[in-house]
């Protein structure tokens, strides 16, 4: 199979949102009036991002979903992407699996495929996403402020046990694993949220290199500190208002110094971490109920830079945890 015969079975559909979509030199896209346009590009390469046993099917979910991820922190709504794969052989079975998985995000987000590239080589895949926001609402990394509450959505540090176990200094059963394996190679980009949260939150990131490493872009760009109180990481247990656990059981079930490290650290979650102002309690409650998305209080933005991380009894951290670096 050629390349253009593989675009054409596997990628190529009926453009419904954009002017002309795959099949020509340029996709053209007519854009939404009032609105600006995100960008973001994502690349996820064999070795570094994913094993080589990952399920294709989840893997063209996962392509997708990371840049969505994205777009949601953004608190942009998805409209077109493009696609650059470079893959070594032309394998029908993998590439079924692949673009299913990555069409069907697509299709539940109304995300449509309007070009992109392929070649041959090292397995490689290079999306580039584009979504709408309105002037004004984007939720951006410099824009914290001091006094915020810190929140993150959903559950952090399962994607990192699911490495751990892979790598071979954890064990879980299998379904333990099954559940863990998910939360890494199947990720749930919490657009919907995103977008209940343009207006309530100040700023905002998606966690893909680790919660705290992520969390210092936002410190950084706002010229803001913050303190994080780790007592939500005892055993799933919350703030007692209303909000979820932001760890699972797989890891609540973890030793004290693991459980610091796989949820502060581990990355690859792609959740959001976001602030708001504490008069926002009740609309960031409603944000979350509206995205059907549990959101947990985690900490507190604060004047002095640099990050506090308080222990349960309220003693600091000394601690150093290390996120993940692509060059490291």
């Amino acid at each position: 199979m050629g390349e253009f015969d593989l675009i054409e079975r596997y990628f190529k559909r009926p453009a419904h949102q954009a002017v002309l979509g795959v099949g020509d030199d340029c996709a053209l896209l007519l854009p939404t009036p009032g609105m600006h346009l995100a960008v973001s590009s994502d690349m996820l390469v064999e070795g570094r991002h994913f094993v080589s046993t990952v399920d294709p099917e989840r893997l063209g979910h996962k392509a997708l979903a990371v840049n969505l991820s994205d777009l949601a922190a953004c608190g942009a709504e998805p409209r077109a992407f493009t696609l650059a794969l470079s893959l070594p052989r032309v394998d029908e079975a993998w590439l079924a699996g692949f673009s299913r998985g990555l069409l069907r995000l697509a299709d539940a987000h109304g995300c449509e495929l309007v070009g992109g590239d392929t070649t041959q080589g090292p397995l490689n895949i290079c999306i580039t996403v584009m979504g709408d926001v309105p002037p004004g609402d984007a939720l951006l990394r410099h824009n914290a402020q001091v006094g915020d509450d810190i929140y993150i959505s959903g559950t952090v540090g399962d994607a990192r046990l699911a490495l751990e176990v892979f790598r071979g200094t954890q064990s879980l059963d299998a379904a333990g694993l099954e559940q863990a394996r998910l939360r890494m190679e199947q990720p749930t980009p919490r657009v919907a949220l995103g977008l209940a949260l343009r207006a309530v939150a100040n700023a905002a990131i998606d966690i893909s290199d680790g919660l705290l490493g992520d969390l210092g872009h936002i410190l950084k760009r706002s010229r803001v500190g913050a303190q994080i109180d780790t007592h939500w990481l005892q055993s799933g247990s919350s703030f007692g208002d209303g909000q979820a656990a932001g760890i699972t059981p797989l890891l609540a079930a973890l030793p004290w110094n693991k459980r610091l490290e796989f949820a502060l650290a581990g990355g690859d979650d792609y959740e959001l971490c976001f602030t708001a102002p504490v008069n926002q309690r009740e609309m960031v409650h409603a944000a979350a109920w509206e995205s059907d998305t549990p959101v947990t209080r985690i900490g507190r933005i604060t004047e002095a830079s640099g990050l506090v991380l308080l222990d349960p009894q309220g003693q600091p951290i000394t601690r150093r945890f290390a996120s993940f670096d692509h060059f490291a």
